[in-house]
């Protein structure tokens, strides 16, 4: 069938972050790009804000005492483009691959949940910020717009994503759906491994569940990647010998055919690159049963208004001031 369907292998980093360490996260994100391109990946896909961790106090602390966690996530929250995105860039040039990473990105006196997107190149093609950040994530993240729902043209297909639990927001699933994404990151944190979290207990079923319904319903691969927590992020937040409030491993990691069925894993608790070849006949194989934005749809019955643009806090009416920094 020639390049009509291409094939292209991807990896799932399933790793812990160094925690609230920018450079060290970055390190060690170059050396797991390095390691998944000798394997021959072609996409390498990394969790929920790996780069700088993520913010496990937000479940566990009052806002009193997490306050100085959240100084240092400010501080080793990455800005784009900046050294840290140039060091990503040019891991990903040198492995010749697509890379989505997840990074607490501050933009101004702001931090937001954002997957980063990378072409073989090295060059910033995709950014999408969490719609909405979930329940106590609130205190130190920001609202994402519709902008960072387009999705990335790559030459093995269209490539999109979503943070955790906005894969509950269906409206947001199917505003990728509807522009014929083909490849899906699912990004996570390792939300088992939080044991106060009152959603631990079910949070891999629930993910599994959310993950292989994407790929059945919207008939395309998901590629969902959690991480896991490490000993010396549990001593950092003063849990060491508490698996109540904090636990070492956690996370739930597997990469899924538009069929719903696993491809590779799941994986849990320990580190590791998850590989797996997609064939992307499979989607139209598939598409023979079920194509939601195609013979599946009712557009005469449902139909989903999206707003792609970015918002801006400010907007510039009438004439411009002199040397106003608005006209520079």
């Amino acid at each position: 069938m020639g390049d009509v369907f291409p094939k292209v292998k991807v990896a799932a980093v399933h790793a812990a972050s160094p925690f609230l360490d920018r450079e060290a996260g970055v390190d060690k994100t170059c050396l797991l790009i390095a390691e998944a391109a000798r394997e021959g990946a072609q996409l390498i896909v990394f969790p929920e804000t790996f780069i700088p961790g993520y913010p496990v106090w937000i479940w566990t602390h009052t806002p009193a005492t997490g306050s100085p966690y959240f100084f240092r996530l400010v501080a080793n929250s990455i800005t784009v483009p900046s050294e840290a995105t140039h060091r990503i860039g040019d891991a990903a040039r040198a492995a010749g691959a697509y890379v989505v990473v997840g990074i607490s990105e501050r933009d101004g006196g702001t931090l937001y949940n954002t997957l980063l997107y990378f072409d073989d190149a090295g060059e910033i093609v995709g950014k999408h910020r969490k719609l909405v950040p979930t329940c106590v994530e609130r205190s130190v993240w920001g609202r994402g717009d519709g902008s960072g729902l387009r999705l990335v043209d790559t030459p093995f297909g269209k490539l999109g994503g979503l943070i955790c639990w906005e894969h509950s927001m269906d409206l947001a699933r199917y505003a990728l759906a509807s522009q014929g994404e083909q490849i899906h990151v699912a990004a996570w944190p390792a939300g088992s491994a939080v044991s106060h979290d009152p959603s631990s207990g079910v949070f891999d079923d629930l993910t599994e569940a959310a993950a292989r319904h994407h790929a059945a319903s919207n008939q395309c691969f998901v590629i969902n990647v959690q991480s896991c927590v490490d000993a010396a992020t549990i001593r950092d937040l003063g849990f060491e010998g508490k698996p109540e409030m904090v636990r070492e491993g956690g996370g739930w990691s597997a990469i899924i055919a538009p069929t719903g069925q696993i491809l590779a894993g799941p994986h849990r608790d320990t580190e590791t690159i998850l590989y797996a070849e997609l064939d992307l006949a499979m989607i139209a194989q598939f598409k023979y049963v079920s194509d939601s934005i195609g013979h599946y749809a009712r557009p005469d019955v449902l139909q989903l208004v999206v707003n792609f643009e970015p918002q801006e806090v400010m907007v510039s009416q009438g004439p411009v001031a002199k040397n106003s920094p608005v006209g520079a």
